[in-house]
C-alpha cells in the first residue's frame, strides 16, 4: 500500500529563530505592525510504500529522527494517509 506523509519541522519554541525575527521585522517595515512571533520551518511531503499505516508511520518517524530534523534544535509532527 502507498501512503502520503505530510511532515512539519519547526524550531523549538525555546530557541531563537533568526529567520522568523527577520521576517517579523520586514513585515513591520512594510506596515504589518500587528504581526508577531513569526517562526520559519520546513514542510516536507513524501510517499512511502508499507504494508500497514502503522508501518508507514514507523518509517516516517525514523526518517524524521535521523535525517529530516535536528532534534537538538527542532521538533516535528506528521500525518500519514493512505492513497
Amino acid at each position: 500500500m502507498k501512503f502520503n506523509a505530510d511532515i512539519n519541522v519547526m524550531p523549538l519554541k525555546a530557541l531563537l529563530d533568526p529567520q522568523g525575527k527577520a521576517v517579523t521585522a520586514s513585515m513591520h517595515n512594510i506596515g504589518y505592525k500587528t504581526v508577531e512571533n513569526v517562526r520559519i520551518g520546513k514542510h516536507i511531503t513524501l510517499q512511502i510504500e508499507a504494508d500497514t499505516k502503522e508501518a508507514a508511520e514507523a518509517k516516517v518517524e525514523e526518517a524524521c529522527k535521523t535525517i529530516l530534523s535536528n532534534q537538538v534544535m527542532e521538533f516535528y509532527e506528521y500525518t500519514v494517509t493512505e492513497i
